[in-house]
């Protein structure tokens, strides 16, 4: 698979990666091939990225840490979560619960693969795959951070329903800095009604605003004054925003420029010790990216090393049609040639 600009789709080729709506259904198969009328309607609902199947990369996998399951689950527990609350009737935590469950199993099964953010958003499935995106990233940290099944379990309920307090809400009201208007204020009196859950989970709500220099919302709280639950989801929110900004219009950083930012963000906005973290664990030039080479050759990631996260393997491919020569090329090993630039 490769990783492309849908202004650089054509019809005929080949999805390489489902696409889901708002309420969790398949609404493109991985495998359909793409007409002009798909096309225009992937941009049309906002998809700016696609995976598309590639002869030369058949072999190239994203090393989802996510099963289609739990990720098509997990939307529709989102979904059904948020309308409940959009409509003002009572919602289901253990749907929640089962849904998280269901990601920490994958994710303790799956725990030495770089975490690649690879699924397709429109502008309808957008905050659920952000909130499926920061309890990924957050569980992955927890793990690494030595955190036991019951603490995980309260981290990736609480990143999950992080954002829960927009919910119902107009999006100028999110903007209001008082202490009872701001958003992770609602989200906590929402989350601390529940008896279901812990007190904690509703603190990851109210906190993942704070920064570390005490100029956060909404009590401007510093260093360990904020719950260490808290600071990780801040971070996976902050790398989240940065290469899925909202609005869409605002800039869009590639997932390396977005880490290069967040270290730049350290002991300011962010924790050091929960960014070392995050920078063991996330891919930062995902399999199927395009790339090009400081000795000027493009070829595309297709594999990843746990723990150099900026040096994968480079498939290479060079020749007519008739006659490819195709090599690989090991950043881990050549230590004297790094990647340039990132191609659409």
């Amino acid at each position: 698979m490769r990783y492309v600009s849908i202004d650089h789709v054509e019809p005929g080729q080949y999805l390489g990666k489902t696409i889901y709506s708002a309420n969790g259904t398949v609404l493109l198969g991985a495998g359909v091939q793409l007409t002009v009328y798909m096309i225009s309607t992937l941009n049309r609902i906002g998809v700016t990225m696609l995976y598309i199947q590639d002869p030369m990369f058949e072999d190239v996998e994203t090393d989802d840490m996510l099963s289609e399951a739990t990720k098509q689950g997990m939307i529709q527990a989102m979904n059904s979560t948020f309308e409940a609350i959009r409509s003002g009737k009572d919602w289901n935590t253990q749907m929640i619960g089962s849904s998280v469950d269901s990601l920490l199993t994958d994710v303790m099964s799956n725990k030495e693969v770089l975490v690649q953010l690879t699924d397709i958003r429109t502008k309808d499935n957008g905050q659920y795959i952000h909130a499926i995106n920061v309890c990924l990233l957050s569980s992955v940290m927890g793990i690494n951070m030595g955190l036991n099944y019951q603490q995980l379990k309260e981290l990736a309920t609480g990143a999950l329903l992080h954002d829960i307090g927009k919910t119902g809400i107009r999006e100028e009201d999110l903007l209001i800095p008082d202490l009872k208007g701001h958003h992770t204020w609602r989200g906590y009196e929402k989350l601390k009604s529940r008896r279901e859950f812990s007190l904690l989970i509703a603190h990851v709500a109210l906190q993942h605003h704070e920064r570390v220099d005490g100029l956060g919302l909404p009590r401007g709280l510093a260093g360990d004054e904020i719950h260490l639950y808290a600071k990780i989801v801040s971070a996976a929110d902050t790398y989240e925003r940065l290469v899925h900004p909202l609005p869409p219009q605002a800039k869009k950083l590639l997932p390396h420029e977005a880490c290069e930012e967040m270290m730049a963000m350290s002991e300011k906005q962010l924790d050091h010790e929960v960014l070392l973290q995050f920078n063991r664990i996330v891919s930062v030039y995902p399999n199927g990216t395009a790339v090009r080479l400081s000795n000027k050759q493009t070829g595309v990631v297709v594999r990843q090393h746990r723990g150099l996260p900026g040096r994968p393997v480079i498939r290479i491919v060079q020749g007519e049609a008739s006659r490819f020569d195709v090599k690989e090329l090991d950043l881990a090993k050549e230590t004297t040639v790094f990647i340039e630039a990132v191609l659409s």
